[in-house]
């Protein structure tokens, strides 16, 4: 089963868009250009009505110049507990814990629980730069182009710059893991030195 974004915070980001745009003075199709996400889909997301993916919603935050956690309203105010942006019924969840940025990049940390069949899907183009993943409990199946990849706990792990994933655990005891994701914060994807992401 693939879940969805609570609607809680589709309701909230879509208020938090249509705030946005209209701050910059921005029509939904201005927005939709600098964005490259159709008009129709901006206004479902602004209405509550859609359930975009994160990647998308990168997208439209980059078209806004700020950031998917920003709209969250993550930083030095932000919950300690996180935001749960992402949940299934069976019991899965993604929680956004916090974060930070500089002139160039952004970084947002996740925990993960995925749990029976549950997978999460992120669609290929976003504009993630890379995403670091650390195993803490189960072991964790990542599916891509290039194939699928698993880590077991204890271990560690990345998904590739602006490809197509998905996560899943690999039985049906699940898997808890933490993300940090990448993100460039003038929404194009920059060249990051393989070297700033090893180790």
């Amino acid at each position: 089963m693939s879940g969805g974004m609570r609607p809680a915070v589709v309701a909230q980001l879509g208020e938090r868009i249509r705030a946005a745009r209209q701050e910059l003075d921005l029509s939904v199709g201005a927005l939709a250009e600098l964005s490259d996400v159709s008009r129709r889909m901006l206004t479902q997301i602004e209405l509550g009505q859609a359930n975009p993916s994160v990647a998308l919603l990168d997208r439209v935050a980059a078209g806004l110049g700020t950031t998917f956690a920003a709209l969250m309203g993550m930083g030095a105010d932000a919950p300690p507990d996180g935001v749960e942006v992402w949940s299934t019924e069976n019991g899965s969840w993604a929680v956004l814990l916090d974060a930070m940025g500089s002139a160039g990049v952004s970084v947002e940390s996740w925990r993960w629980k995925l749990v029976g069949g549950d997978v999460y899907r992120a669609e290929a183009g976003g504009l993630t730069q890379g995403i670091m993943l650390h195993v803490v409990e189960g072991a964790l199946e990542i599916g891509s182009a290039a194939g699928e990849r698993i880590i077991e706990a204890g271990g560690s792990g990345r998904s590739g710059a602006g490809e197509g994933y998905t996560y899943r655990a690999r039985d049906e005891q699940g898997a808890v893991f933490f993300a940090v994701a990448l993100l460039p914060r003038d929404g194009r994807p920059q060249e990051v030195e393989r070297a700033n992401l090893s180790a």
